[in-house]
């Protein structure tokens, strides 16, 4: 179960789901060491679960999962284009010149 959450990106809702399914069965551990690594609370899983009780677990860790790494996509997507912003700003600022012919900003 040592997937990143950049692999689970790549999977299908079905293929996480008959993932998770297999430790479930075997190692439920592993479905927590997961959802710990890729930073799923506990207290929401634990939420979730109770207010489904007949419902299929994996399926709703795979929601929570695939919620998870839309809100990481979604963060990691901002920071690339603040990176761009930041390095594009360095020429927005017009170069005020005083009396003395000194450049300041």
């Amino acid at each position: 179960m040592e997937l990143s959450l950049l692999t689970l990106e790549t999977y299908s809702k079905e293929k996480l789901i008959a993932y998770l399914n297999e430790f479930i069965n075997h190692d439920f551990s592993k479905v927590v060491q997961l959802l710990y690594r890729i930073d799923v609370s506990e207290a929401k899983l634990k939420k979730v679960l109770h207010e489904n009780p007949n419902e299929d677990a994996a399926h709703l860790i795979a929601d929570l999962i695939m919620e998870r790494i839309a809100i990481a996509k979604k963060a990691r997507d901002s920071f690339s284009k603040d990176d761009n912003n930041t390095a594009n700003t360095e020429n927005d600022y017009p170069i005020n010149h005083d009396d003395e012919g000194a450049e300041r900003l």
